[in-house]
C-alpha cells in the first residue's frame, strides 16, 4: 500500500487539459473546468448511436441525446433523431430536414409546434406550398402584410 493510500488522502492525476494536478474523484478541474479530468478519456454525458451503415458518408441512424463540454450533440444523419437534429428525416424537438417531425424545424415537409416548410401542418407555421394548423400562414400572404406602400 502506497503511503498516500494509506494515510487516506485523495490519489492525483494530471487533468488532460491543462496538465495541473487533479483528485481522481474530481468531477471536475479547479484550474480549467474539464469534466471528470483525471479520466485518459470523456466523451460527454448521456445517449448516442450511429449506424455502421453510411449513405454519402452521413449514418443511416443517428440517435443523439447527449452533451459534451455542456454542448448538446447534433444528431445528423438520414434519419435523425434527438434533441437537435440535422437530416433527411428527423425526430427531434429541434431540427432541419427534408421531412421533420419537431417541435421547432425547418424542413421541406413537418409536423411542428413551430415550423416554417414547403408544407406542413403545425400549430405556429409558414408555409411556401400548402399548410394546415392553428395559426399557419403561407410565406408570400405574410410579405403582402409586411409590405411597406412605396407611394
Amino acid at each position: 500500500m502506497t503511503p498516500t493510500a494509506a494515510s487516506g488522502a485523495a490519489r492525483t492525476k494530471p487533468c488532460r487539459d491543462c496538465r495541473r494536478e487533479v483528485s481522481e474523484q474530481a468531477y471536475a478541474c479547479p484550474h480549467c473546468g474539464a469534466p471528470y479530468p483525471a479520466r485518459e478519456v470523456w466523451d460527454g454525458v448521456g445517449f448516442e448511436y450511429k449506424s455502421r451503415l453510411t449513405v454519402a458518408g452521413w449514418p443511416l441512424v443517428h440517435v443523439s441525446f447527449k452533451y459534451r463540454n455542456r454542448r448538446p450533440v447534433v444528431a445528423r444523419g438520414v434519419i435523425a433523431i434527438g434533441q437537435f437534429a440535422c437530416g433527411l428525416v428527423c425526430i427531434s424537438q429541434f431540427g432541419i430536414g427534408l421531412v421533420s417531425i419537431s417541435q421547432f424545424t425547418i424542413a421541406g415537409y413537418a409536423l411542428a409546434q413551430f415550423g416554417a416548410a414547403y408544407s406542413l401542418i403545425a400549430q405556429f407555421g409558414l408555409y411556401v406550398a400548402e399548410g394546415r394548423g392553428q395559426f399557419v400562414m403561407r410565406v408570400s400572404e405574410l410579405l403582402q402584410r409586411l409590405a411597406v406602400p412605396w407611394q
